[in-house]
Parts: structure tokens; sequence; C-alpha cells
């Protein structure tokens, strides 16, 4: 026997004025402004969590220089756990929402293996941007005076401008700059290995037949990925998330100018994860997804009221009875794919 469908509003109802707007929020066009403001404070809770830690890192290690701090005051595990944070809150708060891309190579490749709409792909992946932009500055403003008090230091010492531009000087904090004695070539590489196997843990988080990962864990799965290659791949130069490396270039040249633009690395750690979440993608489509398998996972999105109300007659529920025509579809998990669905890209 098929098991109702319980709304939040059947047991929890809201105010009348909370009520009048979710009637006027579920608009198309409306709701889609609301998807854009989720996918931007998604990428805005990973950035302030993450760059953050990075921000300690680096102001720590120069006010250690000049025996104004302790040593220990930061890590690369901190950072990591940052970043790690940072991508639970975003998943946890705002992918209800937007589905939960927080990422444009992850958006790009909905829009190839998932049918993504690319008008609405162009429009996440410039909120995504902003969040990451407003990030930042926000992080700056906070830290101001550390920062104020960090160029003071280093121009004392001589090597404000030998450090400035690189991943240990200030504006290397929000916008990524070659390591010293580092290759292209060996940067490239890093990142799109590191990135290829990212997208294999987000395509499995996404698998609802994947049965070791239910939709409550995906977010920690994801979190985790993206904790492993910071703590094990960040010194050679990550970037991981094209909308971070933007939107804190943008950051940077907003404080510092356009030397902080940071010449041709700059198409390496914009660009670079485009293609291996692509990669990373096929590898999962190809060799790993079976649409055979079973799966009783990834149903809220799809049983959301405003879209049955669109197509009343496709109504997906958990079936025990064993009636074929009853058994709930292999569809995405509700943790990143809220608009994937057929019926939510006609809403």
């Amino acid at each position: 026997m098929s098991s109702p469908i319980i709304y939040r509003g059947d047991f929890q109802p809201r105010p009348p004025i909370f009520k009048a707007w979710e009637r006027q929020r579920n608009r198309k066009q409306v709701h889609s402004l609301v998807e854009c403001f989720a996918e931007a404070l998604g990428v805005f809770f990973y950035v302030y969590a993450g760059v953050g830690s990075q921000t300690a890192w680096v102001t720590g290690n120069i006010l250690v220089s000049a025996g104004l701090a302790p040593t220990g005051l930061s890590s690369i595990l901190q950072i990591g756990l940052g970043y790690f944070g940072g991508i639970l809150l975003a998943l946890g708060v705002c992918a209800g929402t937007s589905g939960g891309h927080f990422n444009p190579c992850v958006t790009i490749a909905f829009v190839v293996f998932k049918g993504f709409p690319p008008l609405k792909a162009v429009r996440y992946i410039l909120a995504q941007i902003l969040g990451a932009y407003i990030a930042c500055l926000l992080i700056y403003t906070q830290y101001k005076i550390t920062f104020e008090e960090c160029t003071a230091i280093l121009m004392a010492a001589g090597k404000f401008e030998e450090l400035q531009y690189t991943p240990n000087g200030l504006a290397g904090i929000f916008a990524f700059y070659l390591l010293p004695g580092q290759t292209k070539g060996l940067a490239f590489l890093n990142e799109f290995v590191s990135d290829t196997f990212l997208a294999l843990a987000i395509w499995a988080s996404l698998d609802s037949s994947n049965a070791l990962i239910p939709p409550t864990a995906a977010p920690f799965l994801v979190a985790t990925a993206y904790g492993a290659a910071i703590w094990g791949f960040s010194m050679p130069g990550l970037v991981a998330n094209s909308a971070r490396d933007i939107g804190g270039r943008f950051a940077a040249m907003t404080i510092w100018g356009t030397e902080a633009a940071g010449g041709s690395y700059s198409a390496i750690t914009a660009f670079t994860n485009i293609p291996a979440t692509l990669f990373g993608a096929f590898i999962y489509e190809v060799f790993l997804t079976d649409s055979d398998r079973a799966c009783e996972f990834g149903v809220a999105h799809v049983n959301h009221r405003r879209h049955l109300e669109l197509r009343p007659h496709e109504v997906h529920s958990s079936n025990s009875s064993g009636d074929a025509e009853a058994q709930t579809p292999s569809i995405d998990k509700p943790t990143f794919a809220y608009e994937h669905s057929e019926i939510a890209q006609r809403a």
C-alpha cells in the first residue's frame, strides 16, 4: 500500500503573511530569483567558512614571523575543516531550494548529463560568483585591522612586493596565484586530477540507487571529499570551485587593483575544474551508474505540491506491495537535484 504524502504545512502551519508570500514565491518568475538567492547564499557559506580559515592561516603566519602571535595559530587541517563545514552549511541550508549546485562546474555538468536548462544555468553561475565575491569582501572588512597590520609588517621587512601576489601574500587569501617554483603544467595536472576525484564523489552522492549513500549522508560525503582534496593537494595549488576563484579574484582586484588579476595562471584556476568535472561525471555515468538497481531515495523534490499541481497524475511514493507500476523511479537525490526532474523544469 502506498504511503501518504505529508507536507510541512499539514502539521506545521505558517502565519498568514508567510502563506501569502509562499503563494507569490512559487510563481515561476519569483521562484527563479529565490533559487538564485539560495545558490548565492550557499556559495557564501562555502567561501565565508573556507576563506575565513585561509585568512587566519596567512595573516597568522605573518604575525608569527613578527613575533606578534603564537605559533600554531592555523593549519591546513583547519582550512580543510573550514571548507568541510561551509559545504555542510551550504547544502543543509540552501540545497532544498535550489538543488545545491554551489559550483559552476556542477551546474555545467548538470546541463550536459541531466538536462538542466542552459539559461537557468547561466543565472545560477552568476549568482554563485556573486555569493563568493560578497563573502570575500565581507571577510576583508572583518579582518581589515589585521590586514593593515600585516601590510605594515611586510612593508617594514621589505617583503610586501615579493609575497603579495603569491599564495603566502594577503592577496593570495582571496585570489589564486602560482606557487613559486611550480610550473603551470603541474598545477593543471594537480587541479584536473583533484577535481575529477571530487566529481566522482558528487555523482556518487546523486546516485539514488547507491544504498550506501542515503540522502542524509550525501552532504557529508561531498564535504569529506573536499576536505580530503584540500588536506592532500592544496599545497601545489587547488581551486576546486570556479565561483570561489572568480569571485575571490574580483574581490582581490576590488581591494588591490588590476595587479591582483593573476595573469595567465588565472585561466587554469578558473576553468580547469569544468572539463575535470565533466570527465568525472562521464566516468561515473559510463562505468558506475546502473539503471536496473532498485532505489527508494529521492522522491521529496518530485512530490513537491507545486509540481504535482502541474502534473497531478504523476505522484511518486514508496511502495512495498510489489506493484511494478507503483514502484519509485530511479531519480536523483534531493540533496542536489531539487529542480532537475522533468516536472521541475516545466514549473
